[in-house]
């Protein structure tokens, strides 16, 4: 009976020094390296469980956008093709059915004028190759770099039915037809760059826009004609001309970028816009004036001093005439006129023509 009870009580001595101790007493969790290890592993599956949450958020996120770039690459096509079309097609045949009805008109009038290889055939098919190739230069973009201008892909579209055999075959253009056209374009963009002059930072400028405009022309003019006579063995008359050709602006390419920062509204308060258009009108007119005087020079068999009068008698006839229409265009026709806009137009178009009346 005493050793049963010895027993006894040992063992509840040893349940409690269990219970003051505690279960992990005979477990392997009370090791204190053991419970690092769990709160690592433990940190790593939530690291990986993380990581794991953002890959498919990621993988999702991705195919939804390529699901989306899909969808709208789909709805474009679809709208492209739509019937009744709209939007790029609908310009597409819409541009493409008026250029055939005014070919057909001019045809109905005309006759062979209007068939492959007669004038009004080539200035229709090089109209629309040339607004073709503008609006394809204008739709690429460069990173970092303003828009190309479409006069280069007009330029381009020239090149081409020049130089295509077939195409030049069928695209035919005299001599007489091209030079008016030249005239035309010319008179029409030297009117716009008038049009688009600011008076008061015309009178501001001057002195600026003469220097800018003869001293230029002058000294590309006598460089290159020094060149020429040095290097290619030509005429000082043949080499002013050459001179005057090079030292030329070209306005097709000034005056509409210069309306543009007009529009835009970019150094309209320091007046340059207006000094390079007017600046550039002026050099226009001495190159034109220097050339023709060369010209004259070079093929006529009179006097030179002839020559060189009738240059200047041109220009000055040419500005006092200019005066007279701008004071004309300035009071007729008058404001109380329902069609003010369409008679100054008009006026504008036959009085800018450089040629006969």
């Amino acid at each position: 009976m005493g050793d049963q009870y010895n027993e006894n009580e040992t063992m509840g001595q040893g349940k409690d020094i269990t219970a003051e101790i505690g279960p992990c007493a005979s477990t392997e969790s009370c090791n204190p390296e053991h419970n690092k290890k769990g709160e690592v592993l433990e940190i790593l599956k939530t690291t990986d469980g993380a990581l794991l949450n953002e890959e498919s958020t990621l993988l999702n996120s991705g195919s939804h956008q390529q699901e989306d770039h899909r969808t709208t690459a789909c709805l474009k096509i679809k709208r492209f093709w739509a019937c009744p079309p709209h939007g790029l097609l609908s310009v597409i045949i819409t541009k493409g059915v008026m250029l055939i009805l005014v070919w057909a008109v001019i045809w109905s009038i005309t006759g062979p004028q209007c068939l492959p290889g007669g004038n009004l055939f080539g200035i229709l098919a090089l109209l629309f190759c040339a607004v073709i190739g503008g609006k394809l230069i204008g739709l690429i973009r460069i990173r970092n770099l303003p828009p190309l201008p479409p006069l280069l892909g007009m330029l381009l579209a020239g090149f081409l039915i020049r130089n295509i055999p077939f195409i030049t075959d069928q695209v035919q253009i005299s001599y007489k037809w091209s030079a008016a056209l030249r005239n035309i374009a010319l008179a029409i963009i030297l009117t716009r760059a008038g049009l688009g002059l600011d008076p008061k930072a015309l009178r501001k400028l001057k002195a600026v826009c003469l220097r800018l405009s003869l001293g230029p022309c002058c000294i590309e003019s006598c460089s290159a004609a020094l060149m020429s006579y040095l290097l290619m063995g030509l005429p000082l008359t043949w080499g002013f001309m050459l001179g005057f050709v090079l030292g030329a602006v070209s306005p097709a390419v000034v005056v509409p970028s210069m309306l543009l920062l007009q529009k835009e509204g970019y150094g309209v308060d320091k007046g340059i816009p207006t000094l390079l258009m007017a600046a550039g009108s002026f050099d226009d007119v001495l190159a034109i004036t220097g050339f023709n005087t060369c010209f004259g020079m070079a093929f006529s068999s009179g006097s030179t001093l002839n020559s060189i009068i009738r240059g200047v008698l041109e220009v000055v006839v040419g500005i006092a005439a200019g005066i007279l229409l701008g004071f004309f265009l300035h009071y007729f026709p008058s404001k109380d006129q329902v069609t003010t806009v369409a008679v100054h137009s008009a006026h504008y178009s036959r009085f800018s023509h450089p040629g006969k009346w």
